[in-house]
């Protein structure tokens, strides 16, 4: 059975070389030197970002249990961060469109570091202190390098089609790539070295520090609104009526929340569902095909959106409805392959299909971070990015919250049953996005038409 995980791997990484390396000029985008200076610098630093946070995940349940603390223990300890991030998220992306993006991206930084450095202690509440503020970095982290990259592009003047081509190297680089080596440079660190499992921690501590050095160096400030006579409840009263007086916005916002839900549980799942009879399975070597996958779906990505008469609100309904094939999987395979493995043994034959319909589900996710950033750059407005960003986590992180508390009370394939279901909710309200966004265009043609035509109307007077 092990020659069927390293030929899954194998076949992968030839996809992806193959396709990075086929690239033609219809793939590739004529771009300027200052652009690609500009582009490298951030590729740069985002990947030292994701660095810090990819090389904590592997070990972090695993720290836990060395120090003691049980399944119901280390859930709580979870169940703070995500809660932390819904809490504290509209607030800090608030101020982050208020008092400037770079000063908060060097706040994840320092945040960040200090959630590492808590990691050394054994006490339950130094530990719960560090997954507060693992939450509140990890708000800043998907709002503000990705407000202020979007509002600096725009200061300088880029082609705003370039920006595409920004998006899709950050997710094949900082999730696809990086997030490999991290996972290898996590296990060669504790297991290899053995420095034990605080290691990994104390590594991502030193990237995300250099990663602030870059920052402060060479990065510009830039503001939502740096207006001064607006507070933290004006901030927030400018985001929610931008959500309710623009159904683009809340589409966006209700299609993200669906897909993240479901991703963010998919990775509390996808342990138990390939080894139900706890199954001898290589947990690293499986999380490296996925991300593997992800890298995958992001070059498919970058492919896509390098055409200019192809609209990502098109092609996303289809990644949305595959999506949600792939998490019933579980089911399917369930119904017609039952659990036939044996505690210690190798992975069955229906976990063998669930994982490669897994593959498909992170190429989706390669493909969805891209284009839902792409969508984002789009439709909402410059002056609340941030804040309207973190408020379309707070459904995300109840959702999660909500799965961590009850993962026990259901059947795993209720809980793929379900995601399946808001993925595929996700595809109608990606259409419904579609219609929308294309009848507002339409109507902003109509209105510039008639204005030119008025305008040639009017008599010339002496």
């Amino acid at each position: 059975m092990e020659v069927f995980y390293f030929l899954v791997f194998g076949g992968l990484s030839m996809v992806v070389a193959a396709l990075e390396l086929s690239k033609n000029s219809k793939d590739r985008v004529s771009t300027s030197s200052a652009f690609n200076s500009f582009k490298n610098n951030y590729l740069v630093v985002y990947s030292l970002m994701m660095a810090g946070d990819w090389l904590q995940g592997p070990y972090v349940y695993f720290l836990y249990s060395q120090y003691g603390f049980d399944k119901g223990d280390i859930g709580r300890l979870f169940i703070a961060g995500f809660g932390s991030s819904m809490l504290f998220g509209t607030i800090v992306g608030s101020l982050a469109d208020k008092q400037g993006r770079k000063r908060a991206c060097i706040t994840y930084c320092i945040t960040y570091i200090l959630s590492c450095m808590t990691k050394h202690s054994p006490q339950y509440k130094v530990l719960m202190v560090g997954r507060i503020l693992g939450g509140i970095a990890t708000s800043l982290l998907f709002s503000a390098f990705e407000s202020w990259l979007v509002a600096e592009h725009n200061k300088r003047s880029f082609d705003p089609q370039w920006l595409s081509l920004t998006f899709s190297k950050a997710i094949f680089l900082g999730n696809g790539l990086v997030a490999i080596v991290s996972g290898l440079f996590a296990n060669l660190l504790t297991d290899n070295l053995g420095f034990g499992p605080v290691a990994p921690f104390d590594a991502a501590a030193c990237f995300l520090a250099i990663g602030m050095a870059i920052i402060m160096s060479s990065w510009t400030e830039n503001f939502g609104d740096p207006s001064e006579n607006k507070d933290l409840l004006s901030q927030f009263k400018v985001a929610a009526n931008a959500i309710a007086s623009d159904e683009k916005i809340a589409l966006l916002g209700a299609i993200q929340s669906l897909f993240e839900g479901s991703m963010y549980t998919f990775v509390f799942l996808w342990t138990p569902a390939l080894s139900p009879n706890e199954e001898e399975i290589p947990h690293g070597f499986i999380f490296a095909t996925f991300m593997l996958s992800s890298m995958l779906g992001s070059s498919i990505a970058s492919r896509l959106m390098a055409r200019q008469n192809l609209k990502v609100e098109s092609y996303m309904q289809v990644v949305f409805a595959v999506s949600s094939f792939t998490l019933l999987l579980p089911v399917i395979s369930g119904f017609f392959f039952g659990s036939k493995g044996e505690r210690g043994g190798s992975m069955s034959f229906g976990g063998c299909v669930q994982m490669m319909g897994f593959c498909v589900f992170e190429a989706c996710v390669g493909l969805f971070w891209p284009s839902i950033m792409k969508m984002r750059s789009q439709y909402i407005p410059e002056e609340a990015r941030s804040t309207i960003m973190n408020f379309f986590r707070i459904p995300l992180n109840i959702f999660v919250c909500v799965v961590l508390y009850n993962v026990n009370a259901f059947p795993i394939t209720v809980m793929f049953g379900m995601c399946s279901i808001f993925l595929f909710m996700a595809a109608i309200l990606q259409r419904r996005l579609m219609v929308v966004a294309e009848a507002h265009k339409s109507k902003s043609q109509d209105w510039t038409a008639m204005r030119e035509r008025e305008g040639e109307d009017e008599p010339l007077t002496a």
